[in-house]
């Protein structure tokens, strides 16, 4: 049996056929060129909108504002609770499949924009291509004939006319070759790169940001240091012992209401006045922070995002000794601001004391009891339930300073064995009974809550995002279009054709045509006005 040439080339004995790729890199090719293509990074990017969707819906773990949002939904929903936390629904934006989908989109956007913005960019720089052919295809053309044996003069006077227009112009020896428009290209270029850019500027501040919650009472100092927050959440790569070097205190806050009107008791106006010092500033400096006008410390931010009543209060223990003294953070339950806190004093002898409190700005009775009938403090008072015992600081796990533990604690009672409750006016003293201690209410303060954040990606996203605009706005507001001028000489004279090309969907102007038939002595025709 005879073998063929290309049997002989491939059987035993024959030539090398040289080094094969790996099957694996056609693959690796395919998933390259499938990623880096503008469907996928559309794809990637509706992907990504719709995995946000949970993170507005749930309650997010790190959320300054809402700290005890998702321990709340668990105590509402203990059988849902699990099985969302196991996909990681509760911290969608540090879940390992949203990071997936944005580092796949980082990557695609990559592939996908930097190889256009280099098209985009000799597209730019190319110069007008030479004239087809057939010019009266084109919907914006005119031709005629005229004696004169084909002229220099006549190329220059319709690239004179062209560049009046802002034609970029070539002139050869047959033809003249327009183009204008190019600044389109240009927006397409700045829309696409600063997508790339927002995408980076978003991911600077998800792994180099922070955001932390503190509640300043009247005349308290802050100083950013982690420990100091009431809540802090610091990003990936945050360097936690190294946040900007400053520290301000909460010198006075005021608040005004509505006073009358169907929006009674609707706030109008509040602003806290702080003084504040920064690494190289030697004197305090005052500010006024009010909403969106923030406390700016070289990018880190300090924002008002609520108020509530602080009461001051002394507490004297069963010998008579001062045994706590200071505000008191009260957190507001309703719109008229009732707020409730507790007080602990661990110092106190012979045994520790504890206090439920109940602050209402504006108290009147009601048929259900006292409540508060306006936010602003026109009769304040504050409503203490003492207990006495084990207040459960030196065993057990870590209270909240809002939370007062009874477990280990007997009510003060009265004489009739009926728990003591008592209403305080500013200046008045709860003595308990059988010389345990007493507390008195001393004054009214406010306090303040701050947000506190360092997004270092913020300003490059606002970059990207004004880029954006422009950029869009650039290339749909110009058109992109092409003007040809050609010269034919026969025998009998030389024929003079003119065309023009719209490169986008809207037609050319038919202006840029008339201006170079006019240029050259001729009338528009009829169809071209």
């Amino acid at each position: 049996m005879s073998l063929t040439v290309q049997d002989q080339q491939l059987g035993p004995g024959g030539p090398d056929p040289g080094p094969r790729a790996p099957a694996g890199w056609g693959w690796a090719r395919w998933f390259w060129r499938t990623l880096r293509s503008m469907r996928t990074a559309v794809i990637l990017l509706a992907l990504l909108a719709a995995a946000a969707v949970p993170g507005s819906l749930l309650p997010q773990r790190g959320v300054a504002s809402d700290p005890v949002a998702v321990p709340t939904f668990a105590a509402d929903h203990p059988d849902l609770y699990p099985w969302l936390d196991r996909l990681w629904l509760f911290e969608v934006y540090a879940s390992p499949w949203f990071a997936a989908i944005y580092l796949l989109l980082l990557v695609s956007m990559t592939g996908c924009v930097l190889p256009r913005c280099a098209q985009l960019w000799r597209a730019v720089r190319t110069a007008p291509p030479a004239a087809p052919r057939h010019l009266g295809r084109f919907a914006h053309h005119q031709q005629w004939r005229t004696p004169v044996e084909r002229s220099g003069e006549q190329l220059a006077t319709a690239a004179a006319a062209l560049r009046r227009r802002r034609y970029r112009v070539v002139v050869t020896e047959t033809e003249v070759r327009a183009e204008r428009g190019y600044v389109r290209e240009v927006g397409n270029l700045v829309f696409h790169l600063s997508l790339l850019v927002l995408l980076v500027g978003i991911g600077a501040g998800r792994l180099f940001g922070f955001e932390g919650r503190i509640a300043l009472a009247e005349g308290d100092t802050f100083t950013n240091v982690s420990s100091s927050y009431d809540a802090f959440t610091p990003s990936v790569w945050t360097d936690t012992d190294n946040l900007e070097p400053f520290s301000f205190t909460l010198e006075d806050f005021q608040v005004r209401y509505a006073m009358d009107g169907p929006q009674r008791g609707d706030p109008r106006e509040f602003k806290a006045a702080v003084s504040y010092t920064s690494e190289g500033s030697e004197e305090p400096q005052r500010l006024e922070v009010r909403p969106n006008h923030p406390l700016n410390i070289n990018g880190t931010k300090a924002f008002l995002t609520g108020h509530g009543y602080a009461p001051v209060v002394t507490v004297r223990d069963g010998r008579g000794e001062v045994v706590s003294s200071g505000t008191v953070i009260f957190l507001p339950l309703d719109g008229s601001y009732t707020s409730d806190g507790v007080i602990k004093a661990p110092d106190a002898q012979p045994t520790q004391m504890g206090f439920r409190g109940l602050l209402l700005p504006t108290a009147a009775n009601g048929v259900k009891g006292p409540y508060s009938a306006f936010p602003d403090a026109l009769n304040p008072r504050l409503v203490l339930t003492p207990f006495l015992g084990d207040l459960g600081l030196e065993s057990g796990p870590p209270q909240s300073v809002y939370e007062l533990d009874t477990a280990d604690m007997e009510p003060v009672t009265d004489k009739q064995g009926k728990p003591v409750v008592r209403a305080l006016g500013v200046g008045d003293t709860l003595t308990l009974p059988g010389g345990a201690g007493s507390i008195t209410f001393d004054r009214l303060d406010r306090f303040a809550n701050f947000q506190i954040a360092h997004d270092p990606g913020k300003e490059i996203s606002l970059v990207a995002g004004v880029l954006l605009l422009v950029g869009l706005t650039t290339s749909l507001a110009f058109r992109r279009r092409r003007v040809w001028v050609r010269l034919d000489s026969d025998g009998d004279g030389t024929k003079i054709s003119i065309g023009g090309q719209s490169l986008t969907r809207w037609p050319m102007p038919p202006n840029d045509i008339h201006d170079v038939v006019a240029a050259l002595g001729q009338q528009p025709r009829a169809s071209e006005e």
